[in-house]
């Protein structure tokens, strides 16, 4: 019997340092895929052992995705936990993977852009301004 494939904690860092630039690359066809794909790089490397294998992978993730960035861990983790079954030997086909990830997305922007772009940002502009009015420097900072 081969041995599991498991990601660390170190490569799931990896992943989650990466994910900081999802939208480094957004384009208007696939949105937010091939910053997807980049922060997925470390986790198909360990899992997949051959390059063809890595390609797949890799090729599997450059499909449409878009959610909103601050709350695109949970997604990433499944994903992530169904690339490590699928490294295992688990019968996971594509449109699985692909199914979850883009069932996922839709209801993670429609939570995420709300809250942070018409609750958050909002009341910070506002808190910012009132500071940037009396003079404090922490006001532009802030916004």
């Amino acid at each position: 019997m081969t041995e599991k494939l498991q990601l660390t904690k170190s490569d799931r860092k990896k992943v989650w340092w990466r994910s900081t630039f999802l939208q480094g690359s957004w384009n208007f066809e696939r949105m937010q895929n091939l910053g997807w794909a980049y922060t997925l790089i470390p986790a198909i490397k360990k899992l997949y052992t051959k390059k063809e294998d890595q390609i797949a992978a890799l090729e599997r993730h450059l499909e449409f995705f878009n959610t909103h960035p601050y709350v695109a861990a949970p997604v990433m983790g499944v994903t992530l936990a169904l690339e490590e079954e699928r490294a295992n030997g688990v019968e996971i086909d594509d449109a699985a993977i692909q199914g979850v990830k883009i069932g996922m997305m839709g209801p993670l922007a429609g939570i995420g852009d709300p809250v942070f772009w018409f609750t958050v940002r909002p009341i910070l502009g506002s808190l910012g301004a009132s500071l940037a009015l009396t003079g404090n420097i922490l006001g532009p900072l802030l916004f």
